[in-house]
């Protein structure tokens, strides 16, 4: 009798970790944001809303 072999199929990939996740997408949000100029206003809306709160 003849043994036949099965192949099998890798288990699926599970869920990365959150920090993860951002550790592999934050260099590319800040090179980004450097280079279209949104570091610059987000200091602008952040200045303007300590503003309106008075600090």
């Amino acid at each position: 009798m003849a043994r036949i072999a099965v192949r099998q199929s890798p288990p699926p990939a599970g869920r990365r970790h959150p920090l993860v996740a951002a550790a592999m997408v934050l260099p590319l949000a800040i090179v980004l944001a450097v280079v279209i100029g949104g570091v610059d206003a987000v200091v602008t809306q952040a200045s303007s809303v300590a503003g309106m709160l008075g600090r």
